[in-house]
């Protein structure tokens, strides 16, 4: 541990990645005598007493030390339990007395308590030294997350007017989520926030505890050992992190001490509108809190990734790009990400940003965010308008579809389908698609085959792959006996098959985010609404994605390629299998070589009604020679008639 007058003079520089090693419970022995050591920030408090269950919530003979002049007081307290439950009395500079939790708790009271709990963090046994050892960011490799609600996902017991929802535990799910997302080809698990938050129906985005992994589940080593088997199951974990705002709830940061600790002095730029209220992250304090908050789940967790909520909050005034940037919270984001990629260079730091702000992905040294990943946003709103469209009319709309690439390398995107497209009257993804309950399906399909052909990595929310019709309830578990029914049961089959293939094959990942990994063979076809494009990896292997937007069936249709060989189709959509006619292409198809069609080589394939299909080049050929002779003749013929100039007479 690092000198406590080290850790003050980082704190209050807003450079502290350590800072919940000073202030929050700590178990220590000063003296020779057991107990623990609490110290909290409260710049413009009068005074600071500790009360909980050992002093019977009469702090009198627990005021504590005002250990230095930037308002650090502490106290050290000898033979307290595990788990007591504690609070800081202050009293504000208006004589005010405010009961607070501690900022810094590692654990806290189980809803609608709101006290903290004192608690060790030491002395979990960690097994996932393979794991963090050769852990990446990924950018070369596959990456498909499941977004989870773990409250949500199953359920012991659904609430009633009588009754409180009963949850699983963070062990109970090592035996339910994990063996389910292994089986399904997942490569991360994505939680909905664990910060320990008082309401429900803000699915954590509504924080007070920024050290503390919610009770509902259980306690933090139990939230260890998840994750701990997550990793022995080569299984990435990603937490949810609100950076932005935090709830007004009595008892939390808001108005701490009576003054503005953790919020903004300005009234005008202090709340959300979501009812919260917004980090003052000009002061340096709040950064360092922030910053150390992250580095702890880093450390203390473990987690692979931190998806960062509503960064566009952060980099303009209240999300709005008319108001001006926030250039206090500008030079936080980078000042974080630059911090946390020094100390965990394999932490993937991912911005859920809606705006155009540009450089989110770009080094810090660039002059960018330094993030490693941005959600792709206009890439979803683009694809499901598109999708809403009756086909009749998607050739008006091409370029809702075909216009993700033309911007796609300015970052490095993820594509979300993530849990804010299924709620408040959204619909789900199946249900904001035209048609009929079949035809649903079939596009449903051939919209998931894009998802995992198009550069960017994925992120699903829990339910997608079930296809639901109904919207995601925290207060209900999902869907699952929907897959007694064939067509969900052949989707859910169909999703599970893309998520291995995507796995499988480098093809489809491996150079994401490099111009020689995409090519589009069929991009402006808008009266067939018909695309066809090309994935490739390092060694040249090629992946050929054909997808039908409308119900029309094509049979030897020409799909230009890439290179002269034998393709081999390893998924179609409308196999039988996965609800379909089985319009297939069987066999071996080798591609055709005719230089004076604008297609060099082509394969001739057939296309469902809404259809989609996947080819894998098993062979690469030469071209023949009597072929190499006529094209060299055609190109000749074309730079001969370049040269001609046609004058007036």
């Amino acid at each position: 541990m690092k000198e406590s007058n080290n850790l003050i003079i980082e704190f209050h520089n807003g450079l502290s990645l350590d800072s919940h090693q000073l202030f929050g419970s700590h178990f220590v022995n000063e003296n020779g005598i057991d107990g623990v050591r609490f110290t909290v920030y409260a710049p413009n408090a009068k005074s600071v007493e500790i009360i909980g269950e050992f002093n019977d919530w009469d702090g009198l003979n627990h005021i504590m030390e005002k250990v230095t002049d930037g308002g650090i007081y502490s106290l050290f307290v000898e033979n307290i339990q595990e788990s007591a439950l504690y609070k800081y009395r202050i009293k504000t500079f208006d004589h005010q007395i405010v009961d607070k939790a501690d900022p810094y708790a590692f654990f806290s009271e189980v809803s609608p308590g709101t006290a903290s709990r004192t608690y060790k963090m030491e002395g979990y046994f960690w097994q996932d030294t393979s794991w963090m050892k050769n852990r990446t960011r990924c950018f070369d490799k596959p990456v498909s997350i499941y977004e989870v609600n773990i409250g949500s996902w199953r359920m012991k017991q659904e609430a009633t007017e009588d009754s409180k929802a009963e949850y699983y535990t963070y062990s109970e799910m090592v035996d339910l989520l994990i063996p389910y997302v292994k089986q399904n080809h997942y490569t991360h698990i994505e939680l909905m926030p664990l910060t320990e938050f008082p309401f429900e129906g803000s699915w954590g985005y509504q924080v007070t505890g920024y050290f503390s992994a919610t009770s509902r589940y259980g306690d933090p080593k139990q939230l260890m050992y998840f994750i701990d088997r997550c990793h022995q199951e080569g299984i990435g974990v990603i937490i949810d992190y609100v950076p932005a705002h935090y709830v007004k709830d009595a008892h939390g940061l808001y108005l701490f001490d009576g003054g503005c600790v953790y919020d903004y002095q300005d009234y005008n730029r202090r709340y959300s509108e979501w009812g919260t209220v917004y980090f003052d992250l000009e002061s340096e304090e709040v950064r360092s809190f922030l910053m150390s908050s992250c580095s702890f789940w880093a450390d203390y967790y473990h987690v692979d990734g931190i998806r960062f909520d509503a960064v566009s909050n952060l980099v303009f005034w209240r999300g709005n790009k008319q108001l001006g940037e926030n250039k206090g919270a500008i030079a936080f984001l980078k000042r974080l990400n630059f911090l946390l990629h020094e100390r965990y260079a394999s932490l993937m730091t991912i911005a859920e940003d809606s705006s155009d702000f540009p450089n989110v992905t770009k080094p810090t040294d660039e002059n960018g965010l330094g993030f490693d990943y941005k959600w792709d946003l206009g890439w979803m709103n683009d694809t499901l308008r598109y999708l809403e469209k009756d086909p009749i009319y998607r050739k008006y709309h091409h370029n809702f579809i075909t216009f993700s690439m033309a911007y796609f390398y300015s970052e490095k995107f993820i594509l979300p389908f993530s849990h804010d497209e299924v709620v408040h009257g959204k619909k789900t993804i199946i249900d904001k698609i035209h048609g009929s309950f079949e035809d649903k399906f079939a596009q449903l399909k051939t919209l998931y085959m894009y998802m995992f052909t198009h550069p960017g990595k994925k992120l699903n929310f829990m339910g997608n792959e079930l296809a639901e019709f109904k919207e995601w309830d925290e207060k209900k578990e999902l869907g699952w006996s929907i897959l007694k029914y064939p067509t969900h049961d052949a989707f859910y089959h169909y999703f599970h098959k893309l998520n291995q293939i995507y796995r499988l094959y480098p093809s489809l990942s491996q150079l994401d985010y490099k111009q020689e990994g995409f090519k589009w063979m069929i991009v402006d076809n808008k009266e067939q609404s018909v695309l066809a494009y090309v994935r490739t990896d390092k060694k040249g292997k090629d992946m050929v994605v054909i997808l039908n937007f409308t119900p029309n069936i094509h049979t030897n249709f020409r799909i230009p390629v890439k290179s002269h060989g034998v393709y081999k189709e390893i998924v179609n959509s409308d196999q039988d299998i996965y609800g379909g006619n089985n319009l297939l292409n069987q066999g071996l198809i080798e591609s055709v070589y005719e230089p004076e069609l604008q297609e060099e080589q082509y394969i001739s394939v057939n296309v469902g009604s809404f259809g989609s299909s996947l080819f894998e080049l098993v062979e690469k050929k030469r071209i023949p020679r009597k072929v190499e002779v006529k094209q060299k003749t055609i190109m000749q013929a074309k730079k001969l008639k370049s040269k001609t100039t046609v004058t007036d007479k």
